[in-house]
Protein backbone atom coordinates (compact mmCIF):
# COMPACT_ATOMS: atom_id res chain seq x y z
CA UNK A 1 0.00 0.00 0.00
CA UNK A 2 1.43 3.49 -0.87
CA UNK A 3 1.77 6.51 1.50
CA UNK A 4 -1.23 7.88 -0.30
CA UNK A 5 -5.06 8.11 1.04
CA UNK A 6 -5.70 5.46 -1.29
CA UNK A 7 -4.25 1.88 -1.65
CA UNK A 8 -2.37 1.12 -4.70
CA UNK A 9 -2.35 -2.27 -6.16
CA UNK A 10 -5.02 -5.22 -6.18
CA UNK A 11 -5.21 -8.18 -3.97
CA UNK A 12 -4.62 -11.01 -6.78
CA UNK A 13 -4.90 -13.82 -4.46
CA UNK A 14 -9.12 -13.51 -3.81
CA UNK A 15 -11.98 -14.54 -5.19
CA UNK A 16 -14.04 -11.64 -6.58
CA UNK A 17 -17.74 -11.34 -8.12
CA UNK A 18 -17.50 -11.04 -11.85
CA UNK A 19 -20.89 -11.20 -12.62
CA UNK A 20 -24.62 -11.93 -11.42
CA UNK A 21 -25.60 -15.05 -12.87
CA UNK A 22 -27.77 -13.50 -15.61
CA UNK A 23 -25.33 -10.86 -17.15
CA UNK A 24 -23.70 -13.95 -18.40
CA UNK A 25 -26.63 -15.20 -20.78
CA UNK A 26 -26.10 -18.79 -23.00
CA UNK A 27 -25.19 -17.33 -25.98
CA UNK A 28 -23.57 -14.02 -26.45
CA UNK A 29 -20.00 -12.98 -25.16
CA UNK A 30 -19.91 -11.13 -22.32
CA UNK A 31 -17.17 -8.60 -21.85
CA UNK A 32 -16.02 -7.18 -18.37
CA UNK A 33 -12.47 -5.73 -17.18
CA UNK A 34 -11.07 -6.75 -13.66
CA UNK A 35 -8.68 -5.87 -11.74
CA UNK A 36 -7.41 -3.98 -14.93
CA UNK A 37 -7.76 -6.85 -17.07
CA UNK A 38 -9.86 -7.15 -20.02
CA UNK A 39 -11.75 -10.40 -19.75
CA UNK A 40 -14.19 -12.24 -21.54
CA UNK A 41 -17.19 -14.43 -20.44
CA UNK A 42 -19.63 -17.24 -21.95
CA UNK A 43 -21.73 -20.25 -21.38
CA UNK A 44 -20.20 -23.40 -22.03
CA UNK A 45 -23.28 -25.93 -23.61
CA UNK A 46 -23.12 -27.27 -20.11
CA UNK A 47 -24.14 -24.13 -18.66
CA UNK A 48 -20.68 -23.98 -16.88
CA UNK A 49 -19.28 -20.50 -17.41
CA UNK A 50 -15.50 -20.26 -18.49
CA UNK A 51 -13.56 -17.09 -18.19
CA UNK A 52 -10.61 -15.88 -20.25
CA UNK A 53 -8.46 -12.84 -21.25
CA UNK A 54 -9.81 -10.87 -23.49
CA UNK A 55 -7.06 -10.67 -25.74
CA UNK A 56 -6.05 -12.93 -28.47
CA UNK A 57 -2.58 -14.52 -28.15
CA UNK A 58 -2.02 -13.36 -32.17
CA UNK A 59 -2.26 -9.94 -32.41
CA UNK A 60 -4.20 -8.92 -28.97
CA UNK A 61 -7.80 -8.50 -31.18
CA UNK A 62 -10.25 -8.60 -28.13
CA UNK A 63 -11.73 -11.90 -28.47
CA UNK A 64 -15.24 -10.76 -27.30
CA UNK A 65 -16.22 -9.12 -30.38
CA UNK A 66 -15.31 -12.30 -31.73
CA UNK A 67 -18.15 -15.17 -32.11
CA UNK A 68 -19.17 -18.54 -29.82
CA UNK A 69 -18.62 -21.93 -32.03
CA UNK A 70 -19.57 -24.35 -29.95
CA UNK A 71 -17.71 -24.43 -26.94
CA UNK A 72 -14.92 -22.63 -28.16
CA UNK A 73 -14.75 -18.97 -29.24
CA UNK A 74 -13.46 -17.97 -32.67
CA UNK A 75 -11.20 -14.41 -33.10
CA UNK A 76 -12.56 -12.73 -35.63
CA UNK A 77 -9.49 -10.81 -36.81
CA UNK A 78 -7.53 -13.60 -37.98
CA UNK A 79 -10.20 -16.82 -37.36
CA UNK A 80 -8.12 -18.09 -34.54
CA UNK A 81 -10.02 -20.42 -32.42
CA UNK A 82 -9.91 -21.29 -28.96
CA UNK A 83 -11.30 -24.01 -26.33
CA UNK A 84 -12.36 -23.68 -22.85
CA UNK A 85 -8.89 -24.51 -21.86
CA UNK A 86 -7.75 -21.10 -23.42
CA UNK A 87 -5.85 -23.55 -25.88
CA UNK A 88 -5.74 -22.53 -29.76
CA UNK A 89 -7.45 -25.34 -31.77
CA UNK A 90 -7.19 -23.48 -35.31
CA UNK A 91 -5.24 -21.63 -36.57
CA UNK A 92 -6.34 -21.26 -40.18
CA UNK A 93 -4.15 -21.64 -42.79
CA UNK A 94 -1.65 -23.41 -40.75
CA UNK A 95 -1.31 -27.04 -39.74
CA UNK A 96 1.12 -26.70 -36.95
CA UNK A 97 -0.35 -25.02 -33.88
CA UNK A 98 2.57 -23.92 -32.14
CA UNK A 99 1.85 -24.70 -27.73
CA UNK A 100 2.30 -20.96 -26.91
CA UNK A 101 -0.78 -20.30 -28.94
CA UNK A 102 -3.27 -19.94 -25.79
CA UNK A 103 -5.04 -17.22 -23.78
CA UNK A 104 -4.85 -17.34 -19.88
CA UNK A 105 -8.06 -18.73 -18.52
CA UNK A 106 -9.48 -18.36 -14.89
CA UNK A 107 -11.20 -21.15 -12.31
CA UNK A 108 -14.69 -19.77 -11.88
CA UNK A 109 -17.34 -20.83 -9.96
CA UNK A 110 -21.01 -20.17 -9.60
CA UNK A 111 -22.64 -19.36 -6.43
CA UNK A 112 -25.77 -17.94 -4.69
CA UNK A 113 -26.16 -16.21 -8.13
CA UNK A 114 -23.06 -15.28 -8.43
CA UNK A 115 -20.35 -15.86 -10.66
CA UNK A 116 -17.13 -16.02 -9.25
CA UNK A 117 -13.32 -15.34 -10.26
CA UNK A 118 -10.01 -16.24 -8.89
CA UNK A 119 -7.69 -13.54 -9.95
CA UNK A 120 -4.67 -14.77 -8.43
CA UNK A 121 -2.26 -18.54 -9.26
CA UNK A 122 -5.12 -20.65 -10.28
CA UNK A 123 -3.55 -23.10 -7.66
CA UNK A 124 -4.07 -21.44 -5.02
CA UNK A 125 -8.06 -21.30 -5.34
CA UNK A 126 -10.20 -22.94 -3.41
CA UNK A 127 -13.89 -22.72 -3.24
CA UNK A 128 -14.18 -23.74 0.19
CA UNK A 129 -12.91 -20.08 0.78
CA UNK A 130 -16.25 -18.22 -0.86
CA UNK A 131 -18.70 -16.79 1.26
CA UNK A 132 -21.81 -17.45 1.80
CA UNK A 133 -24.52 -15.43 0.03
CA UNK A 134 -27.46 -18.15 0.83
CA UNK A 135 -30.65 -15.16 0.87
CA UNK A 136 -29.77 -14.59 -3.41
CA UNK A 137 -31.20 -18.01 -3.90
CA UNK A 138 -33.04 -19.38 -0.68
CA UNK A 139 -37.20 -19.29 -0.76
CA UNK A 140 -37.13 -18.03 2.37
CA UNK A 141 -36.03 -14.86 0.80
CA UNK A 142 -36.84 -12.79 -1.97
CA UNK A 143 -34.44 -10.03 -3.44
CA UNK A 144 -33.53 -8.25 -7.10
CA UNK A 145 -30.02 -7.94 -8.04
CA UNK A 146 -28.66 -4.44 -8.64
CA UNK A 147 -25.40 -3.10 -10.27
CA UNK A 148 -23.63 0.06 -10.52
CA UNK A 149 -20.93 1.07 -11.83
CA UNK A 150 -18.21 3.42 -10.07
CA UNK A 151 -16.05 6.31 -11.23
CA UNK A 152 -14.16 5.87 -8.03
CA UNK A 153 -11.07 3.69 -6.25
CA UNK A 154 -13.03 0.73 -4.53
CA UNK A 155 -11.08 1.76 -0.90
CA UNK A 156 -13.98 4.77 -0.98
CA UNK A 157 -16.78 2.59 -1.35
CA UNK A 158 -15.59 0.36 1.15
CA UNK A 159 -15.02 3.21 3.48
CA UNK A 160 -18.68 4.27 2.83
CA UNK A 161 -19.77 0.54 3.83
CA UNK A 162 -17.84 0.76 7.39
CA UNK A 163 -18.93 4.06 7.97
CA UNK A 164 -23.22 4.42 8.77
CA UNK A 165 -22.81 7.38 10.30
CA UNK A 166 -23.12 8.75 6.83
CA UNK A 167 -26.77 7.85 6.62
CA UNK A 168 -28.20 10.75 8.61
CA UNK A 169 -26.58 12.87 5.99
CA UNK A 170 -26.47 11.22 2.87
CA UNK A 171 -29.61 9.48 2.75
CA UNK A 172 -32.22 11.27 4.90
CA UNK A 173 -34.99 10.15 2.87
CA UNK A 174 -33.86 6.86 2.54
CA UNK A 175 -31.91 5.06 4.74
CA UNK A 176 -31.31 7.36 7.32
CA UNK A 177 -32.58 8.98 10.82
CA UNK A 178 -30.83 11.52 12.95
CA UNK A 179 -29.97 9.15 15.06
CA UNK A 180 -27.25 7.31 12.55
CA UNK A 181 -24.61 9.81 13.60
CA UNK A 182 -24.99 9.49 17.16
CA UNK A 183 -24.64 5.80 17.37
CA UNK A 184 -21.28 4.44 18.19
CA UNK A 185 -20.45 0.90 16.50
CA UNK A 186 -19.71 -2.04 18.27
CA UNK A 187 -16.66 -3.24 16.19
CA UNK A 188 -14.75 -6.76 16.72
CA UNK A 189 -12.43 -8.86 14.31
CA UNK A 190 -13.77 -12.27 13.07
CA UNK A 191 -12.41 -14.83 11.11
CA UNK A 192 -10.14 -12.86 8.38
CA UNK A 193 -12.65 -9.72 8.47
CA UNK A 194 -14.87 -7.27 11.05
CA UNK A 195 -18.08 -7.79 12.56
CA UNK A 196 -19.99 -4.48 12.91
CA UNK A 197 -22.98 -3.86 15.07
CA UNK A 198 -25.52 -0.71 15.50
CA UNK A 199 -28.40 -0.59 17.42
CA UNK A 200 -30.43 2.37 17.57
CA UNK A 201 -33.44 1.60 20.38
CA UNK A 202 -36.76 3.46 20.60
CA UNK A 203 -35.72 5.36 16.89
CA UNK A 204 -38.13 6.59 14.36
CA UNK A 205 -38.57 4.22 11.08
CA UNK A 206 -36.41 4.90 8.95
CA UNK A 207 -38.00 6.13 5.39
CA UNK A 208 -37.10 2.53 3.40
CA UNK A 209 -38.55 0.80 5.81
CA UNK A 210 -41.78 3.02 6.57
CA UNK A 211 -42.88 2.50 2.78
CA UNK A 212 -42.85 -1.12 3.10
CA UNK A 213 -44.09 -1.79 7.32
CA UNK A 214 -46.18 -3.87 8.39
CA UNK A 215 -46.82 -2.22 11.89
CA UNK A 216 -46.47 1.66 12.73
CA UNK A 217 -44.77 3.66 15.34
CA UNK A 218 -40.80 3.67 17.28
CA UNK A 219 -38.93 1.07 16.82
CA UNK A 220 -35.70 -0.90 17.75
CA UNK A 221 -33.58 -1.07 14.89
CA UNK A 222 -30.74 -3.42 14.03
CA UNK A 223 -27.57 -3.45 11.33
CA UNK A 224 -25.21 -6.11 12.38
CA UNK A 225 -22.88 -6.48 9.20
CA UNK A 226 -19.95 -8.57 8.11
CA UNK A 227 -16.94 -7.19 6.41
CA UNK A 228 -14.20 -9.43 4.78
CA UNK A 229 -11.49 -8.39 2.97
CA UNK A 230 -11.08 -7.36 -0.28
CA UNK A 231 -14.51 -6.21 -0.45
CA UNK A 232 -17.53 -8.26 0.84
CA UNK A 233 -20.31 -6.86 2.73
CA UNK A 234 -23.29 -8.71 4.19
CA UNK A 235 -25.43 -7.77 6.84
CA UNK A 236 -28.90 -8.51 9.28
CA UNK A 237 -30.95 -5.45 9.71
CA UNK A 238 -34.04 -4.72 10.60
CA UNK A 239 -36.62 -3.02 12.48
CA UNK A 240 -39.52 -4.14 15.32
CA UNK A 241 -41.85 -2.48 17.43
CA UNK A 242 -39.76 -0.99 20.28
CA UNK A 243 -39.90 -2.61 23.41
CA UNK A 244 -40.74 -6.15 22.07
CA UNK A 245 -37.43 -7.82 23.04
CA UNK A 246 -35.60 -7.33 19.63
CA UNK A 247 -32.33 -7.02 21.61
CA UNK A 248 -32.77 -9.78 23.15
CA UNK A 249 -33.66 -12.33 20.49
CA UNK A 250 -37.29 -12.18 20.67
CA UNK A 251 -38.30 -10.83 17.02
CA UNK A 252 -42.02 -9.87 16.70
CA UNK A 253 -44.03 -11.28 13.86
CA UNK A 254 -44.27 -8.19 12.14
CA UNK A 255 -40.87 -7.04 12.69
CA UNK A 256 -38.99 -6.42 9.18
CA UNK A 257 -35.50 -8.27 8.58
CA UNK A 258 -33.45 -8.06 5.76
CA UNK A 259 -30.65 -9.38 4.58
CA UNK A 260 -27.97 -7.13 2.96
CA UNK A 261 -25.50 -7.86 0.27
CA UNK A 262 -22.98 -4.78 -0.84
CA UNK A 263 -19.72 -6.19 -2.76
CA UNK A 264 -17.24 -4.83 -5.21
CA UNK A 265 -14.39 -5.86 -7.80
CA UNK A 266 -12.24 -3.13 -8.94
CA UNK A 267 -12.63 -2.35 -12.31
CA UNK A 268 -9.37 -0.25 -12.43
CA UNK A 269 -7.80 2.04 -10.12
CA UNK A 270 -10.18 4.52 -10.12
CA UNK A 271 -13.15 2.57 -11.50
CA UNK A 272 -15.17 -0.07 -9.96
CA UNK A 273 -18.09 -2.71 -9.92
CA UNK A 274 -21.35 -2.73 -7.28
CA UNK A 275 -22.59 -5.50 -6.56
CA UNK A 276 -25.58 -5.58 -4.43
CA UNK A 277 -29.11 -6.78 -3.05
CA UNK A 278 -31.85 -6.03 0.00
CA UNK A 279 -33.59 -9.33 0.77
CA UNK A 280 -36.34 -9.65 3.03
CA UNK A 281 -38.14 -12.75 4.33
CA UNK A 282 -41.59 -10.92 4.54
CA UNK A 283 -44.21 -10.46 1.82
CA UNK A 284 -42.31 -12.68 -0.82
CA UNK A 285 -44.89 -13.01 -2.99
CA UNK A 286 -45.81 -9.61 -3.46
CA UNK A 287 -43.62 -8.49 -6.45
CA UNK A 288 -44.35 -4.47 -5.89
CA UNK A 289 -42.88 -4.50 -2.49
CA UNK A 290 -39.62 -6.50 -4.09
CA UNK A 291 -39.45 -3.31 -6.31
CA UNK A 292 -40.29 -0.62 -3.71
CA UNK A 293 -37.15 -1.85 -2.14
CA UNK A 294 -35.07 -2.14 -5.15
CA UNK A 295 -35.41 1.13 -5.75
CA UNK A 296 -35.38 2.63 -2.59
CA UNK A 297 -32.05 0.83 -2.25
CA UNK A 298 -30.93 2.09 -5.73
CA UNK A 299 -31.90 5.78 -4.98
CA UNK A 300 -29.78 5.46 -2.09
CA UNK A 301 -26.62 3.89 -3.58
CA UNK A 302 -26.78 6.65 -6.01
CA UNK A 303 -26.72 9.45 -3.32
CA UNK A 304 -23.61 7.29 -2.22
CA UNK A 305 -22.02 7.60 -5.19
CA UNK A 306 -22.78 10.74 -6.20
CA UNK A 307 -20.72 11.46 -2.93
CA UNK A 308 -18.07 8.88 -3.63
CA UNK A 309 -17.34 10.25 -7.27
CA UNK A 310 -17.59 13.55 -5.94
CA UNK A 311 -14.66 12.74 -3.19
CA UNK A 312 -12.51 10.93 -5.72
CA UNK A 313 -12.27 14.02 -8.22
CA UNK A 314 -11.00 16.17 -5.08
CA UNK A 315 -8.57 13.34 -3.81
CA UNK A 316 -6.65 13.47 -7.46
CA UNK A 317 -6.45 17.40 -7.32
CA UNK A 318 -4.82 16.97 -3.72
CA UNK A 319 -2.61 13.76 -3.91
CA UNK A 320 -1.59 14.62 -0.33
CA UNK A 321 -4.57 14.80 1.43
CA UNK A 322 -4.83 12.97 4.98
CA UNK A 323 -7.49 12.47 6.99
CA UNK A 324 -8.70 14.09 10.57
CA UNK A 325 -10.24 10.96 11.92
CA UNK A 326 -13.32 10.76 14.02
CA UNK A 327 -15.16 8.73 16.58
CA UNK A 328 -16.42 6.65 13.32
CA UNK A 329 -13.89 5.85 11.54
CA UNK A 330 -12.65 2.70 13.59
CA UNK A 331 -13.97 -0.07 10.97
CA UNK A 332 -12.74 1.61 7.91
CA UNK A 333 -9.32 1.69 9.61
CA UNK A 334 -9.24 -1.69 10.84
CA UNK A 335 -10.51 -3.06 7.25
CA UNK A 336 -7.70 -1.05 5.81
CA UNK A 337 -4.90 -2.26 8.01
CA UNK A 338 -6.52 -5.89 6.62
CA UNK A 339 -6.30 -4.67 2.94
CA UNK A 340 -2.55 -3.75 3.39
CA UNK A 341 -1.92 -6.94 4.80
CA UNK A 342 -3.26 -8.92 2.15
CA UNK A 343 -1.51 -6.59 -0.77
CA UNK A 344 1.59 -7.39 1.74
CA UNK A 345 1.13 -11.14 1.64
CA UNK A 346 4.13 -13.44 0.84
CA UNK A 347 2.00 -15.33 -1.62
CA UNK A 348 0.85 -11.47 -3.35
CA UNK A 349 1.98 -11.71 -6.81
CA UNK A 350 0.92 -9.48 -9.93
CA UNK A 351 0.05 -11.99 -12.30
CA UNK A 352 0.53 -11.11 -16.66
Amino acid sequence: MQEGYLPEGFVEDAWYVAAWDHEIGPDALFARTLLGRPLVFYRRADGGVVAMDDRCCHRAAPLSIGRREGDCVRCLYHGLKFDPSGACVEMPGQERIPPMARVRTYPVVERDRFVWIWMGAPERADPAAILSFFWHASPEWAMKPGYIHYQAHVQLIVDNLLDFAHLSYVHPTTLGTARNAQVRAQVEPIDGGLRITRWALDDEMPPNHRRVARFQGRVDRWQIYEWHPPAFMRMDAGSAPAGTGAPEGRIADVAMKFRHTSVQTPETARTSHYFFCQARNFALDDPAVTEAIFQDVSTAFAEDCAMIEAQQKILDATPGFRPVATVHDQALTMARQLVRARLQAPSQETTP
